[in-house]
């Protein structure tokens, strides 16, 4: 029995500051292990990654304090906001990541959450290192030309 693609939302939740804040270097898409009502209240799209980080703990790879609100219908089997949730990587990945976390000045930043289109969540971290001052002026003034281009073109249309 083949499902309906457009019965499937598409849940995308970034995190916006992320890309101001750091460099990505390398992105990897990493299955995340969530119950019942968790995978619920994605799909509702109750999902915050702004304060989320990852980090290894017994050669495994967890992110930690992303928010998914308690699931609305849920019961007392319902979920903690802010627990820890493992992500699922190929041991090449997590040997790559791991190796590269312990150069100093490289973290993992889990950027965007979404459903892929079999409804499963997906979690896109990317390998990053932090913006120097400069760098983050940079990234503003970029911006703000493209802006002013974006306006001349729709001025002379």
């Amino acid at each position: 029995m083949a499902k309906d693609k457009s019965k499937i939302s598409k849940i995308e939740v970034k995190n916006r500051r992320a890309s101001f804040e750091y460099q990505f270097l390398q992105e990897y898409e990493a299955g995340i292990v969530l119950t019942g009502t968790e995978i619920k209240s994605v799909r509702a799209g109750n999902v915050n990654l702004n304060d989320a980080y990852c980090a290894f703990e017994n050669d495994e790879l967890w992110v930690r304090n992303m928010y998914i609100a308690e699931y609305e219908f849920g019961t007392n089997q319902n979920h903690e906001a802010r627990r820890n949730r493992k992500l699922l990587l190929r041991k090449t990945e997590l040997r790559k990541l791991a190796r590269r976390v312990r150069e100093k000045g490289y973290t993992i930043i889990p950027y965007k959450l979404y459903l892929n289109e079999r409804g499963i969540a997906k979690l896109l971290i990317e390998l990053a290192t932090g913006k120097k001052s400069y760098d983050k002026r940079e990234t503003i003034k970029q911006r703000d030309d493209k802006r002013q281009l974006d306006r001349l073109k729709k001025a002379y249309k």
